[in-house]
């Protein structure tokens, strides 16, 4: 288990002591809104070697990136989905399986889609403005 406290600041270390921690390549983003995820999994994309610009898929649910290596990222925001068929319909079962970087905000509306091997990650936007971050 990995644990920091940090500020948006040191976001760039942060991700990379995330990427040095043994994890898997389905990872579960949790917090409330405007805690982090997304900005997290920017900062992640980027220093994977997306060179793109990385965006939250709140509408179209998945976003697909290239690595500058060709390595495939997807980042998944589930806010919308309203029940667990949703995401099987989408096919998101097969991205899950794909061997590829799943970044998912809001992992628990997809129900028991999620594979048991996953790194959890969630943040606590903290009052001092700082935010607390575990890995698991």
């Amino acid at each position: 288990m990995y644990q920091a406290t940090f500020e948006l600041e040191e976001l760039s270390k942060i991700a990379a002591q995330v990427l040095q921690e043994k994890h898997h390549r389905i990872m579960l983003f949790e917090g409330e809104m405007g805690a982090g995820k997304t900005t997290l999994i920017k900062e992640l994309s980027k220093q994977l070697g997306v060179s793109e610009n990385t965006n939250s898929p709140t509408y179209l649910i998945v976003n697909q990136y290239q690595s500058d290596q060709g390595e495939t990222l997807y980042h998944f925001d589930a806010y919308r989905l309203k029940e667990e068929e949703e995401a099987y319909a989408m096919g998101f079962d097969e991205y899950l399986d794909s061997g590829a970087y799943c970044f998912i905000e809001w992992p628990g509306r997809m129900g028991s889609i999620i594979p048991d091997e996953h790194t959890r990650i969630k943040i606590i936007k903290q009052e001092d403005g700082k935010r607390l971050i575990t890995m698991s």
